[in-house]
């Protein structure tokens, strides 16, 4: 090959020049980031988006380029050779002369660098697509939704474990609905608050049970829940629960995970939001069915109608709605600051006055704290002057934790305020949860309901007791 004129026709011609430039120019500047990346060195989530998305399709556009702009140059000197005019001779590939070989050796080189830049570029691109990173600190719509990961019990699973699982089909169903939610964040035509994605998860037995399968937990579990009362000492109250979690044991499923054991398969209907649950079906292992209808599924019209409500095989979503994004009511979340030490249970009726103050609507997470401060220091120099100067400090700190909560469970522009977002494991805040079906709204032909009794899921030892003595034993 005569490289001389293969590399006048690269070079002569914009199209070619402009694709070897890109090629080079982004080569160089993805060949640095990721010595940056692999290095160690912590950058802007948006890094990641130059790195391994947008400057590869730069990179591959560029690669584009150069045969296009060559295949024009070759057209164009072969129109020039029909109307008599010179034309450059096509290139000769001559492996006997070493200058040629030397050329095409490089060449060859120089296309095997480029392949493993974009092979590698393509991996790390679906890597970081898979990322924490890229899922939750990219888009700051999902600002609620990441700032409660990051305090979860899952905070150390990968998003993409729950909301994809394995397998290339969850993977590009996911990033297909990425794309649309790209263009409602570019738009800004998304909902305020974001809807829980109820009806695009993958099933718990592709997802959950990998870790967490039914099987794994039986018997029965105590659960210790702290309280304090709105007095001056914030009194300091427990109610303890045995938990009767059960499972199969002896080819018997009993307790609360008798409801997703494979041979008792329950089906509901419910709208949209499957807050509302109107018909309950229960294939028991006999072959017998069991229809539980609420009066309001009675008509045919409105919301409860068949055409307005869906059918779904319950499964573990739907009691561990929120495993991971969890949102805490204002009773909930102080009760557990002051348990845990982080709002100082001797400031008198700071349960009380924590509550009012986290109550209160702000337009955003700045004028929270700040309210939030000053709200509770003016109580203490008005109702306890001596109190506010002795115990300075313990307000202050009682006023960063209340900031810290209010900040991570509303957000103002996104609508997302106390109670948002409902937890259905139990009924601790409201009367939803178990309570969908467990309400005695559900009944049979024959008039039969769907048990109340609250000793079918867990025995009461003790409510709300100041000192309940089976503490003493639970304690190490």
């Amino acid at each position: 090959m005569r490289v001389r004129e293969f590399i006048i026709s690269l070079t002569r011609n914009p199209i070619s020049l402009s694709g070897a430039v890109i090629v080079t120019g982004s080569a160089i500047l993805i060949i640095t980031l990721l010595a940056v990346a692999i290095f160690g060195a912590e950058g802007s989530p948006y890094l990641g988006i130059i790195t391994y998305l947008i400057l590869p399709i730069f990179f591959l556009a560029g690669l584009l380029l150069i045969p296009w702009g060559v295949a024009r140059e070759r057209k164009r000197a072969r129109r020039a050779e029909e109307a008599g005019e010179a034309a450059p001779a096509f290139p000769v590939i001559d492996l006997n002369s070493d200058r040629t070989r030397n050329w095409l050796l490089t060449f060859v080189g120089i296309t095997a660098v480029n392949i493993i830049i974009l092979a590698t570029v393509t991996y790390k691109g679906v890597e970081y697509l898979d990322s924490v990173q890229f899922c939750g600190a990219l888009c700051h719509v999902l600002q609620p939704e990441y700032t409660a990961y990051q305090i979860s019990p899952h905070a150390r699973v990968k998003c993409v474990e729950c909301h994809i699982g394995p397998g290339a089909s969850w993977f590009v169903k996911a990033k297909l609905s990425g794309v649309k939610e790209l263009f409602a964040t570019v738009f800004n035509t998304y909902p305020r608050p974001i809807p829980t994605p109820v009806h695009s998860l993958r099933p718990a037995r592709e997802t959950c049970e990998e870790c967490h399968w039914p099987r794994k937990f039986i018997g029965t579990s105590p659960r210790v829940i702290p309280s304090h009362r709105n007095d001056s000492p914030n009194t300091a109250l427990y109610t303890v629960l045995m938990l009767k979690v059960g499972g199969q044991e002896g080819g018997v499923s009993r307790g609360i995970h008798w409801h997703v054991d494979p041979v008792n398969q329950i089906r509901y209907r419910s709208d949209r939001s499957r807050e509302n649950i109107v018909e309950v079906e229960l294939d028991l292992p006999d072959g017998s069915v069991k229809r539980f209808l609420s009066e309001a599924a009675d008509g045919q019209q409105g919301s409860n109608s068949e055409e307005a409500t869906v059918w779904r095989v319950m499964d573990c979503m739907d009691c561990h709605n929120r495993p991971t994004h969890i949102y805490y009511s204002p009773e909930r979340a102080v009760d557990l600051a002051i348990q845990r030490g982080e709002i100082p249970a001797e400031l008198p009726f700071v349960r009380r006055e924590a509550i009012k103050a986290l109550q209160v609507s702000y337009p955003s997470h700045e004028e929270a704290r700040a309210g939030i401060a000053d709200t509770i220091s003016a109580f203490y120099r008005e109702s306890f002057p001596q109190i506010a100067e002795s115990h300075a400090e313990l307000i202050e700190a009682a006023t960063l934790t209340l900031g810290r909560i209010y900040t991570t469970n509303v957000f103002p522009s996104m609508r997302v305020t106390w109670g948002t977002y409902p937890e259905h494991i139990g009924h601790p805040d409201f009367m939803g949860g178990c309570f969908r079906c467990h309400a005695g709204k559900l009944r049979t032909e024959s008039g039969a309901t769907i048990s109340q009794d609250c000793n079918t899921c867990h025995l009461v030892v003790a409510w709300n007791e100041e000192s309940p003595e089976i503490l003493k034993t639970l304690q190490p």
